[in-house]
């Protein structure tokens, strides 16, 4: 079985580098594909289009991820490119890695301006992944109202996580606002992560009990079709 360990190296003085670092066997590494700036490109545009298949709080993403390869694969045939075709698992490793330089530099963009930021990705990818949270959640509720899904989860009530305020209103001394915002953002950042693994959660619940149903439903049609024998 071949392991891959990948380290996502980050630098606040250059924004525009992503570096992976990937132990594979020497001989099978031969083979392994190589991103040039065209397959590169190839393969955020599809990724981008199919962000809201990803988004889905159902979804195979293997599957999806193997649609993504088969649709790089195309574009690189129409460009004369046939030597090698990129897999489904190097296609999802890329784009982990894009996503660790896209974040590095939203957040430097936060801090010093759009115009801070010359990653070539960044004004495409931002596009579509520079949403709120909010406006995603109003998006997938729109397209799920109506749906057995979206009622189910609908009918979940979840109660926010509110920072613990102090007991008492000791005093001290004034923080800087740069470190007002930092503290800000990590609040904000454990937030997501805790919402994220509640929605997370119920998904599973939701597609326990569609796996469940459809198991009872196979059962019936089974001995539906079950014709009893004559004792004679």
């Amino acid at each position: 079985m071949e392991v891959i360990e990948t380290i996502v190296i980050q630098s606040t003085d250059v924004e525009g580098k992503e570096t992976v670092v990937s132990g594979v066997d020497s001989d099978k590494s031969k083979a392994e594909f190589i991103w040039t700036l065209q397959a590169t490109w190839h393969l955020v545009n599809v990724r981008l289009e199919m962000d809201q298949a990803f988004d889905q709080p159902v979804c195979k993403k293997k599957k999806l991820w193997e649609m993504v390869a088969e649709k790089v694969n195309a574009k690189l045939r129409e460009s004369e490119v046939t030597d090698v075709t990129v897999k489904a698992y190097e296609c999802d490793l890329k784009w982990r890695n894009m996503l660790a330089t896209y974040r590095k530099n939203s957040e430097r963009a936060k801090r010093l301006g759009a115009a801070s930021v010359h990653w070539e990705f960044f004004k495409a990818m931002h596009e579509v992944l520079g949403k709120s949270r909010e406006e995603i959640e109003a998006q997938r509720r729109a397209k799920l109202s109506g749906t057995r899904v979206g009622k189910a989860i609908a009918s979940k009530k979840f109660t926010p996580i509110l920072p613990t305020p102090p007991a008492t209103a000791a005093p001290c001394s004034a923080r800087p606002p740069q470190d007002v915002l930092q503290l800000y953002m990590e609040l904000q950042e454990r937030k997501m992560n805790m919402w994220a693994q509640q929605k997370a959660l119920e998904e599973r619940k939701i597609e326990a009990i569609n796996n469940l149903a459809q198991a009872i439903s196979s059962l019936a049609q089974k001995n539906s079709t079950v014709i009893p024998k004559d004792g004679h």
